[in-house]
């Protein structure tokens, strides 16, 4: 029996801890919980978040059908049948504050908070991880990639390597947002409005007599967009020679060879004989477009080898995070409800100092220089700390190095989290992924190069208020002595 929802994307130890909390009548207190990265993936400075439109949609159709309560009623557990009652009438009536998709993060910041019923709060880990763990990663492979790039174009040619078809798609959607130009996926073209490109096989070649006939035929299927992989049999001695003589062709009939694919071989050294190629025999602006496993670490060192290489596909690298195919993301309880209604910070304490959380419902900033319009930090405080809307100066704390805390005076804050769900109501209007390219834009221009650059960024710091800097070691000092 299969269910048709997503309300089972679930772990176990979601359900089990559910079920204790309601045995136990606390399953309707208050908690808050965020969710955050502790490390940046690639040795990258920076993260771009994404899957918050992944997320809206989960929580929008959660809901426990039939097939889904009798699903647990068959579990080892033998769940009380009153509990599986009360998940039949279950709806998501928290709240989900967010960072925008596009945004640049930073390790240990909350990029998502939920304020709900403990029922609900613990229910929506395991998606919530698994849709912005992923998403981010690619997004942040992505801009990586198009920081190397500059303004050549990006195509994401990853599908048929994906890990299913639910990687190849929203990672699809994460490589555009964070600065690719278009895809080869067709599915994913219609659902997120993407530019679709794509050219031949080497198939395609096999399958005819001679390479020139097949370069023929291909011209005349589609002439508005003729794109020949040169690379079947012989690059330079054949497969360009014969693109060149069908690019002379089209030019007689007022048509044109748009560009040469080159997917094997020493890419650099080709492609350089291949512009001269193509320059001598009058077709400047036939370009030159590379694929063949390329990442931002190929693409630099072709640059830097003097390729002449117009357009990258790249595939296999971007869609599977291949250097790093996880971004470790957790969500952390930092708040619940006492007995008097009022929340109460809580803490995890670790023999891993890194994994030690900062405790309390908290709001995160951007402060911003406004004379440069870049980055100082992002800054933690309490919702009650009124320094930051008054303008005040403000000692910044850095949890990790507290030898390096500073005081800013001058500074433009702009708030992060963006109130998404309300009471259980969406109140966010999604921006259009164009949209959400723009402002990834708009956040890479906030940043000084340092921080963007791939080989040995700068850090960029959290700090946190002195308050919350208070009450985390106060909340460390009586755990400990416990």
């Amino acid at each position: 029996m299969q269910s048709s929802g997503v309300v089972l994307h679930t772990d176990k130890y979601q359900i089990n801890m559910m079920y204790a909390h309601w045995i136990n009548g606390t399953h309707n207190r208050k908690a808050v919980f965020e969710a955050f990265f502790r490390k940046l993936p690639f040795g990258n400075g920076y993260a771009v978040y994404a899957g918050l439109e992944r997320i809206v949609a989960y929580i929008k159709n959660l809901r426990f059908e039939e097939s889904d309560l009798v699903y647990l009623s068959e579990q080892e557990e033998n769940y009380d049948p009153a509990f599986l009652e009360e998940l039949r009438q279950f709806r998501f009536t928290g709240s989900l504050y967010s960072v925008k998709e596009g945004a640049l993060v930073f390790p240990n910041e909350p990029l998502i908070r939920v304020e709900g019923r403990m029922l609900e709060a613990q229910l929506v880990e395991t998606a919530l991880l698994n849709y912005m763990n992923y998403q981010t990663l690619i997004a942040t492979k992505a801009s990586r990639i198009k920081q190397i790039a500059g303004n050549d174009v990006l195509m994401e040619f990853g599908t048929r390597r994906a890990q299913e078809a639910d990687a190849a798609l929203w990672g699809t959607r994460a490589a555009y947002l964070a600065g690719f130009d278009a895809t080869s996926n067709m599915l994913a073209g219609k659902m997120f409005g993407i530019p679709t490109k794509g050219t031949h096989a080497h198939s395609w070649v096999q399958s005819h007599d001679s390479e020139e006939d097949a370069f023929e035929r291909f011209a005349q299927a589609l002439p508005g967009q003729v794109t020949l992989l040169v690379d079947t049999y012989d690059t330079l001695n054949s497969g360009v020679p014969h693109a060149i003589k069908l690019g002379k062709k089209l030019q007689q009939q007022g048509k044109k060879l748009a560009a040469v694919r080159l997917d094997s071989g020493d890419l650099a050294y080709l492609s350089i004989k291949t512009r001269e190629m193509l320059d001598k025999a009058g077709l400047e602006d036939v370009k030159i477009v590379a694929s063949n496993d390329l990442d931002e670490h190929t693409i630099l060192n072709l640059k830097v080898q003097g390729a002449r290489i117009d357009s990258w596909g790249v595939g296999t690298q971007l869609i599977t995070a291949a250097d790093q195919p996880t971004l470790g993301g957790v969500y952390k309880l930092v708040a619940r409800e006492g007995d008097d209604g009022t929340y109460l910070p809580t803490i995890k304490i670790s023999g891993n100092p890194e994994k030690v959380t900062t405790p309390g419902i908290k709001e995160m900033y951007r402060l911003i220089d406004p004379a440069t319009g870049k980055a100082i930090a992002d800054y933690l405080c309490y919702p009650e700390e009124q320094q930051v809307h008054k303008g005040d100066p403000i000692e910044l704390i850095n949890p990790s190095h507290p030898y390096l805390n500073k005081k800013v005076t001058n500074y433009r804050a702009e708030l992060l989290l963006t109130p998404v769900f309300v009471d259980g109501k969406l109140v966010y209007e999604l921006p259009t992924l164009e949209e959400i390219r723009a402002y990834h834009r708009e956040q890479l221009a906030l940043f000084w190069p340092e921080y963007l650059r791939m080989l040995n960024p700068e850090h960029y710091r959290l700090h946190i208020s002195e308050l919350m800097w208070t009450t985390k070691t106060q909340l460390m000092k009586a755990y400990l002595q416990k």
